[in-house]
Parts: C-alpha cells; sequence; structure tokens
C-alpha cells in the first residue's frame, strides 16, 4: 500500500463509504470509529469478498471505489480506479493521530465533489464519467421475471415449471420472461446433462413460449463441481491446471474448482452450452457466481485476473447475441460494460437476518443494506437488480423487501410458488411486475 492522501475530519460528521468487490460484498457509509462488516468465516470470505485480500476491522477498505465525506463542508473525496479492465486497486482509509490516511495498492484517481448533496449524490455524477469512459451506451429496459429460486431452490423439478407456467398464465400476471433457476443440472460443468427432475430444456422453454412469454435460465458458466464429467474429463481447462486447481469456494456442501477462461478449449465448450441453450429458446441468461473467472491462480495464458473474467463474459456476451444478460456475484467495477443487469447485493431470504450476523449473507435486511449503498448504479452502469420480491405469507419482513424492491428494483422479479401467495402478496406482485424503470434513480440521505 501506498500512501495517496491525508485529511482531516469534523468526527461527529464524516462519513466513509466502502464499496465491496462483488455482488454479494457488503457495501455501506459508516461513521468514524462504527466497525465495517467483514467476513464472519474462512467460506463466506472466499465466496462473497476479494478473495486474495483480507483488510482488518480496524481499517476502511474499498475495491476500486472508496468515498469520505469528512463533515466539514470541503467537498466529498473520491478515490477510484482509473480504469477495470485490467486491474482494481484497493483503498484502505486509517485513523493515524489526529488525521485520516489514505492508501492504494494501484493507480488511484482522487477526486473532490464538492457540488450539491451527499455521499449518494457524488458517487451518481462520478458513476456517469466512469460509464462514459466505460463504453457504456444506452441501457435496456428489463424484462419482468418469474424465478424458481425462492421457493424450490435446488428441487426444482419440471412438474413445478409447469404450474407455475399455467398459473402465471391463468392470473395473466405481467411476467415477461420465466426463469428456471439453480437444480436442472446434473453437475456445476455438466449443464447439458440433466437431473431425473428434468426431461428436457428445450421443452420448458417451448411451453414457456407458448404462453407469449420469453424463456430464461440459471447457469453458474465459471465454476466445476470437481465430481463433475468435465473436472474428469479435462482438468487442464481448470485454473491451477491439472496437478494442482485452484479452490473456488465452498459451496453447495463441497469445494468447487473455476474454468480458466484463457484456456481455448474451455471457452468453445462453454460458449456451446451457452449457444445451445439459446438455440432451444432462452433469451435470458442469469449469469451466476462468476467471480469464479477473477480468481487468481495460474492460467493457459498469462493474462491477469480481471482480463480473463472480461474475456470470458464478452465472449459468452458475443456467442448469445441480443439476450439480456444478468450479472450476479460478479466483480462489480470489472462488469461495467458487460451486462444489461447486475444484481447488486447479497441474496434476500426467507428470514430477515443473516446467518451469524455477516452481512454478505443472505438475508432480506443484508440485501437491502447493499442494495442502497448502490442505488447510483441503476440507469448509470446497467439496470440494478435488487433480487426478487418474494411475497408468501412465511418470509419475514415482506412488506419491508417489497417497498425495497418498489424502490430500488430496475429489474423486477417475483420468486413464490405462486399457489402460495395470499391476497396480499398476489396483489403486490402484480402491482411491482407493473413497472420495470430504466431511468437513474434519484439520490437521497439514506442512500448510503
Amino acid at each position: 500500500m501506498q500512501v495517496i492522501d491525508e485529511l482531516r475530519i469534523d468526527v461527529a460528521r464524516a462519513l466513509v463509504y466502502e464499496h465491496g468487490w462483488q455482488s454479494w460484498s457488503p457495501t455501506a457509509a459508516y461513521r468514524f470509529g462504527e466497525p465495517p462488516h467483514r467476513p464472519r468465516s474462512e467460506r463466506n470470505r472466499f465466496l462473497c469478498y476479494r478473495p486474495d485480500r483480507l483488510p482488518g476491522p480496524d481499517v476502511y477498505w474499498g475495491e476500486g471505489l472508496l468515498a469520505i465525506d469528512p463533515g466539514d463542508g470541503s467537498g466529498i473525496r473520491i478515490y477510484t480506479a482509473t480504469d477495470a479492465t485490467e486491474a482494481v486497486p484497493s483503498v484502505q482509509v486509517a485513523v493515524v493521530e489526529d488525521r485520516l490516511v489514505v492508501s492504494a495498492d494501484g493507480e488511484v484517481e482522487c477526486t473532490t465533489d464538492t457540488g450539491f448533496g451527499d455521499i449518494s449524490n457524488a458517487l451518481a455524477r462520478w458513476a456517469d464519467g466512469f460509464a462514459a469512459a466505460a463504453g457504456v451506451s444506452a441501457i435496456r429496459r428489463a424484462p419482468t421475471i418469474w424465478c424458481s429460486w425462492y421457493h424450490y431452490f435446488t428441487d426444482v423439478t419440471e412438474a413445478d415449471m409447469i404450474e407455475n407456467i399455467e398459473a402465471i398464465e391463468r392470473l395473466d400476471l405481467p411476467v415477461d420472461v420465466i426463469q428456471l433457476d439453480d437444480g436442472y443440472q446434473a453437475a456445476h460443468g455438466d449443464w447439458l446433462t440433466l437431473t431425473d427432475r428434468f426431461e428436457s430444456l428445450q421443452g420448458i422453454a417451448d411451453q414457456i413460449k407458448a404462453t407469449g412469454r420469453r424463456a430464461g435460465i440459471w447457469i453458474a458458466p465459471f465454476l466445476v463441481f470437481p465430481e463433475s464429467e468435465l473436472a474428469r474429463r479435462h482438468p487442464d481447462w481448470l485454473i491451477g491446471g491439472p496437478d494442482a486447481p485452484v479452490y473456488g469456494g465452498h459451496n453447495w456442501n463441497r469445494d468447487l474448482f473455476a474454468l480458466d477462461t484463457t484456456h481455448p478449449h474451455a471457452m468453445e465448450w462453454i460458449t456451446e452450452v451457452v449457444t445451445t441453450m439459446h438455440r432451444w429458446g432462452y433469451d435470458f441468461f442469469k449469469m451466476d457466481f462468476v467471480y469464479a473467472a477473477a480468481i487468481p491462480g495460474k492460467r493457459h495464458e498469462d493474462m491477469s485476473p480481471v482480463a480473463a473474467y472480461r474475456l470470458g463474459m464478452q465472449q459468452l456476451r458475443e456467442a448469445v447475441g441480443g439476450s439480456y444478460f444478468l450479472g450476479c456475484g460478479a466483480p462489480i467495477l470489472p462488469s461495467v460494460g458487460l451486462v444489461d443487469a447486475m444484481r447488486v447485493s447479497p441474496d434476500t431470504e426467507p428470514q430477515y437476518l443473516p446467518n451469524g450476523g455477516d452481512m454478505s449473507q443472505p438475508s432480506v435486511l443484508a440485501a437491502m443494506m447493499t442494495g442502497r449503498a448502490r442505488a447510483f448504479q441503476h440507469g448509470r452502469f446497467w439496470v440494478n437488480d435488487p433480487d426478487c420480491l418474494i411475497a408468501r405469507p412465511e418470509i419475514e419482513g415482506r412488506e419491508e423487501w417489497a417497498d425495497h424492491v418498489g424502490r430500488y428494483g430496475g429489474l423486477r422479479g417475483s420468486s413464490d410458488r405462486i399457489a402460495d401467495l395470499d391476497e396480499w402478496g398476489l396483489e403486490i406482485t402484480r402491482q411491482l411486475l407493473s413497472d420495470s424503470p430504466v431511468d437513474p434513480f434519484v439520490s437521497s440521505e439514506d442512500d448510503g
């Protein structure tokens, strides 16, 4: 870390804004002295934070973006990556005696925003310039979706999909895309080999399109299960290679591997997977856990992890033409210009509080906190996805969550079993799916 700035603050009024690495990394503004959110386990650190960095609890830390409001009216300092296509610097703030010392481990631009408003307004003005430099063009309005995840999780069946397709049609819900989530595939890596709960992905797409709606599908293109056919037959396609494949995180009760996007055969294969899905009728892709392509490690080609991530995402997007691209579990700044919509928070969940108090973990509270803190990105970088509305009676804090989706949701999605919605749940679902805003959100004091 090299010192890049020093400043004094009004301790009683100052705020520091930490921006996390990827979709699920906590992002928030803090009063000085307020402890920042940090992972509560090694598993969560790797899966939801930048895996090769471990900021301590006694410093504030942003990945490519950190802002300070000194509280004295002198303007908001913003410390940012000048470019996020090759590398993303970490920015650290430490209290040293009577001043703040700002350090970074790479090239960082420091600007002072003296315009009207709080940190959110300053970040919105910064984001306009960053998006323009990244080549972001007109942002496409998101379709409204129904997603299988938050009722069925990985136990979803073809019969479940058919039941909800028919319910959406019968009730004439304003759903543009019906999206199959995790659970159809035999293993991560073996995406076109189905579990015994499914007969045909093409058949599901055909039934969806018969209602006049579009078919969507979830895939984690850069994650590989160790027991998959892909890992067994092509260990050289993994980051780290056959002798020492790198750890890609732990989820689904197993350690994971990561696909090497610089290996031409690996990319030919995953490109063929998504083009096959597209040929079957899917034109909405939820690209999840894509942080895996940016994990440090030995690759087929000598390329930075960030550049390798962008290479993989660019090739997949080009492969499916005009399909709608939703990123999730994605490095935020390196994704600008690559996706139509981005999950800007951890997952929501039927429970209100995150397990163990870790604000990277699924919960209503964690999703609201980081979703608010990234509201400025909507309509500038992409369409913000706050995660799906879940409104059935057993959802803790469902009214508060619905209010959040209504205010901060650019991509509007429902993820209940339709038959489980009560009168209020069905009405709020219909109401929120009737609009899908694309214009930038108006910043306000509570967005940080």
